[in-house]
């Protein structure tokens, strides 16, 4: 499989398309003002302890209130607490934890109201993104991930990843980890750690803990509500979670960005710097590598497949419903159930790429075509897992329900993806009625005497639909005759069949569009 990374930078922010054998399987979005970020870091306030829940609302300087349950606190939540307030008040000056004595773990089926007191100050990691109408989801079981291991303070724990299977480099990777990590924290050993060396894993644990320090550094004067350490950017995120040998190019079209991946990209596997490349073309880069038009044919209520069937898209508050539907599709008019199960096969692999693509979270109920064969049933919800195995998000799928129903649970950690791809009507602006044509040409001839006689244009350019230059420059006398014979100069006029039936524009001499 071959994998490409497509960057694209605008002022309002980042677009990330990551593609699978050249089709778009996910896109991310990062604004320039990207506050609130899953695993950003907060000195969050207690404004309100709701008993009945269970649960804390926390600022965090969020228009809405965060939200924090009990069992997301985490099991050492107090002794958090205690470093906290030791070293808001000076009283604890080491940035790391050698010499903190750690608290009790936390009852798990306590009461947050024994934990928690209004207006208290406590340190916050973002869990889940500001999505819908509701605030951030907080989570105070604080960890900093890194590309080989997460670290974990006040935690012994060496836990490693259960796709390493082999019990012999289960083994290496925890002396590896035990020999370098520092008291008091846990470590987390993610699955590309297989297979690496000592001085790579040691390199990211480092970084892990100077991050660490400065989160200690930046706690005794940071404000409240106020971040205290970011995350570090959506795309070197995504790199960082999903680079391996796999990758093949990585085009960016801004040059900072480029500079700023090519150093972090030389950090975590020189041997694939060379994969990052600087893209200078003209033409837009989505436009280039397709990205744009497949954007416009994957988003939407209705998404075609291949072989003739497609599939509804509805979303609700609650849930999204999938629906699959065979459209003209007749392989073997002879084989319903054939049908069906190719029909099928064909739609899953399209839904596991729009779960990844659109991003959505929740409930996800798929109605697939009826089949009546219990062993198709079973090859396709096989068929269905194994597609989905390719997504980094936590999720389930329970097997086809008495109606044929499948449903799936999916991790919702940011706001879902969506692109709106009906396009408003330029020539009408949305109201469904258009200026009358018989006053078009006026209107040419008004702007055009005014840009000649007021702005005294030279060399001007007039820019319009093929049947309005067809008008103008044809017959008899022709009009752009008579523009010569007025004004005493040659008005050029260029087809631009992209323009709606009523758009002009005037171009100056030097090729910039005059405005009016």
């Amino acid at each position: 499989m071959v994998k490409e990374l497509i960057i694209n930078s605008a002022p309002s922010g980042v677009t990330i398309a990551l593609l699978q054998d050249k089709q778009l399987v996910e896109i991310n979005k990062e604004q320039i003002n990207n506050s609130y970020a899953v695993g950003d870091i907060y000195l969050g306030r207690i404004k309100k302890i709701m008993a009945g829940l269970n649960a804390a609302f926390v600022d965090v300087g969020y228009e809405k209130d965060a939200f924090l349950h009990y069992l997301d606190l985490g099991p050492q939540v107090q002794s958090l607490q205690k470093l906290t307030k030791q070293v808001r008040g000076n009283a604890y000056k080491n940035h790391l934890l050698d010499n903190f004595e750690k608290e009790t773990d936390i009852d798990k089926s306590g009461k947050i109201s024994s934990i928690l007191t209004k207006g208290q100050f406590l340190p916050v990691q973002i869990s889940k993104e500001p999505i819908s109408t509701k605030g951030p989801r907080l989570s105070a079981d604080l960890s900093i991930a890194g590309r080989f291991v997460v670290l974990v303070p006040f935690s012994d724990v060496i836990s490693i990843s259960k796709k390493i299977r082999s019990n012999t480099e289960r083994t290496r990777l925890k002396k590896i980890v035990e020999g370098i990590k520092p008291a008091n924290f846990g470590v987390i050993i993610r699955t590309v750690s297989e297979q690496k060396g000592v001085a790579e894993i040691q390199k990211d644990l480092l970084d892990l803990i100077s991050k660490w320090e400065s989160f200690m550094k930046k706690l005794p004067t940071t404000d409240p509500s106020k971040k205290i350490l970011g995350e570090m950017g959506r795309a070197s995120t995504i790199l960082r979670d999903i680079l391996n040998d796999e990758f093949t190019n990585i085009y960016v079209d801004d040059n900072s960005i480029y500079e700023e991946i090519k150093s972090y990209v030389h950090e975590i596997s020189p041997e694939l710097e060379k994969i990052v490349k600087h893209y200078k073309g003209k033409e837009p880069i989505f436009e280039h590598f397709g990205i744009e038009k497949q954007i416009k044919g994957s988003f939407g209520r209705t998404v075609n497949l291949a072989g003739g069937a497609y599939l509804v898209v509805e979303h609700t508050e609650a849930l999204h419903v999938i629906d699959v539907n065979s459209g003209n599709r007749t392989a073997s008019p002879e084989n319903q159930e054939e049908n069906a199960f190719m029909v099928n096969k064909e739609a899953a692999k399209e839904i596991a790429r729009q779960l990844r693509l659109r991003d959505m979270g929740g409930i996800v109920v798929v109605d697939f075509i009826d089949m009546h064969k219990a062993p198709n049933r079973k090859d396709l919800f096989d068929y269905l897992r194994s597609e989905m195995n390719y997504d980094r998000a936590k999720h389930t799928i329970l097997p086809p329900s008495k109606f044929g129903l499948v449903q799936i649970t999916r991790q919702r950690v940011r706001p879902e993806m969506n692109i709106v791809t009906n396009e408003k009507c330029p020539s009408c602006d949305g109201t469904g009625e258009i200026k009358a044509s018989v006053v078009l040409y006026d209107e040419i001839a008004s702007n055009l005497d005014y840009i000649l006689n007021e702005q005294a244009e030279k060399g001007i350019t007039l820019c319009v639909h093929p049947y309005i230059a067809a008008y103008i420059k044809k017959g008899f006398v022709s009009q752009q005759m008579k523009w010569f014979f007025k004004y005493n100069q040659w008005i050029k006029v260029k087809e631009v069949p992209s323009y709606h039936l009523t758009e002009f524009h005037f171009l100056s001499a030097k090729d910039e569009e005059i405005k009016l």
